[in-house]
């Protein structure tokens, strides 16, 4: 078997189209913009702006967040170009199997099973934090045995809530994108309307002095925390895994990616803005920032509205990763790179595929703690941003492609700028992140040798 085949000829590529026609496309442009926003905002606006000004940037959050998003829409454009060349499930995965060949696919591939299930496990166990934070408010008290990662040193033995809320997330997605999309728009809607109802009010108690000194770690500092904001962006490159089910992806899918990322990055900046104008950053580096900024100001019945606000962003965050993983570990299986029992396709859905998904997320939302999962995540997606983004070359030079669609500006410029700033983020990260990843990339390198490379194949596309 060749170690470097790849799609070359138009029948090939019609056949990997042709097998994700059992899939529905009812996905509109509006649910494509809420499944960006409400995964994108979900994270960074809740969790991050916090912690990382607390332990990394200070106030100069605000630029962290700016050079994250001008790095992040050179990889959108790359990424709306592929969308619009080949709306295949897999995203970033089926790219690189189709431009570079079946082993750089799969290391990308396995890159995005990082990115997409520790982000959900990540998110559920601050949706935990913030789900225990309104109950206090009630007086109700969860037992710590059931209230956090397993630590018996510490009395925790499972975090109950993260758990339920995935287990949630996927009966909720079990039963069809069409309900599923209608409950992600409504609260998509209702995190909106909190998020301005905090950056207005919260406007009134800003206090300048708190954003001094604003680079107290320098433009280190600023490179580091610009790193890890891009966990923030995931919600933009998950959107484009949904490509077999959206109606006239060429055109929404470019669209939901751009889209989502502009309105994000206005949306996180003002309230990073207003979050380090109201506490001094050192006192941000907690599970509910936003929360806990409303309650120093002495705005705690606010701060539990905002926390109901904050609920509703993890929760349409997770459905999308939820829905993008599976849709990922659909597409490997359905290439035969897995076992294609994940490629099975039932009630136009690949339910194999989610409940496998949604288990493993369930226990490592359940017993591993945040501060080991967030760095994997973010070296993850800027593996699969790079490929992305250098991949442009090989995509436009691509005889059997025909795209009529959107196209990256700038062109080779762009592309290439995109992949070095993607090398230049990926060196700001701890030597701990890079060695715990390449534990993760020679697992799935004896997975793709043993069982990928004899079964994984880019010109058959059956599902069984």
């Amino acid at each position: 078997m060749n170690l470097w085949k790849r799609m070359t000829r138009k029948p090939d590529l019609a056949a990997a189209l042709k097998a994700d026609d059992l899939l529905t496309r009812s996905l509109t442009t509006r649910d494509l913009i809420a499944l960006g926003i409400g995964a994108v905002i979900g994270t960074g606006i809740f969790i991050l702006p916090g912690t990382v000004a607390a332990t990394t940037s200070g106030p100069a959050i605000t630029i962290a967040f700016i050079l994250a998003a001008v790095v992040c829409s050179l990889a959108a454009m790359c990424y709306a170009e592929f969308a619009s060349a080949l709306p295949v499930a897999g995203s970033a995965y089926a790219y690189g199997n189709i431009v570079f060949g079946q082993v750089f696919g799969w290391i990308i591939g396995w890159a995005l099973i990082l990115e997409y299930m520790l982000a959900v496990a990540a998110v559920s166990t601050s949706f935990s934090a913030y789900f225990a934070s309104l109950l206090t408010g009630f007086h109700i008290h969860l037992p710590a045995a059931i209230a956090g990662p397993f630590s018996p040193s510490h009395g925790t033995y499972i975090n109950l809530i993260a758990v339920l809320v995935v287990l949630l997330i996927g009966i909720m997605l079990s039963r069809g994108m069409q309900s599923s999309m209608a409950i992600n728009r409504l609260m998509v809607l209702v995190k909106l309307l909190i998020i301005l109802i905090f950056v207005i009010v919260g406007f009134f108690y800003v206090q300048p002095a708190n954003w001094h000194p604003y680079l107290p770690f320098g433009a280190k500092g600023v490179l580091a925390g610009a790193a890890m904001v891009f966990f923030a962006y995931l919600g933009f490159d998950a959107v484009s895994a949904s490509a077999p089910e959206v109606k006239q992806p060429q055109r929404t899918l470019p669209r939901g990616i751009i889209g989502t990322l502009i309105i994000a990055t206005i949306l996180y900046v003002l309230v990073a803005i207003v979050l380090t104008g109201m506490v001094p950053f050192t006192k941000l580096d907690v599970a509910d920032p936003v929360a806990f900024a409303l309650g120093a100001v002495h705005l705690r019945g606010l701060g539990g509205f905002i926390s109901v606000g904050a609920l509703a962003g993890m929760f349409t965050m997770m459905v999308t990763m939820i829905y993008s993983s599976s849709r990922l570990i659909y597409a490997i299986g359905r290439d035969g790179l897995l076992p294609r029992w994940f490629g099975h396709i039932s009630g136009h859905l690949p339910e194999n595929a989610l409940w496998t998904v949604v288990a493993i997320i369930a226990i490592m939302g359940g017993l591993v703690p945040l501060n080991q999962l967030v760095n994997l995540v973010n070296i993850g997606t800027l593996i699969a941003f790079a490929f992305v983004s250098i991949g442009i070359i090989p995509l436009r030079r691509h005889k059997a492609i025909t795209n009529d669609g959107f196209h990256v500006p700038g062109y080779p410029v762009t592309p290439i700028v995109s992949f070095l700033f993607c090398l230049l983020l990926m060196t700001q990260l701890s030597v701990e992140t890079w060695l715990m990843s390449l534990a993760w990339f020679a697992f799935g390198l004896v997975i793709y040798f043993s069982y990928g490379i004899r079964h994984g194949h880019v010109s058959e596309a059956k599902i069984r």
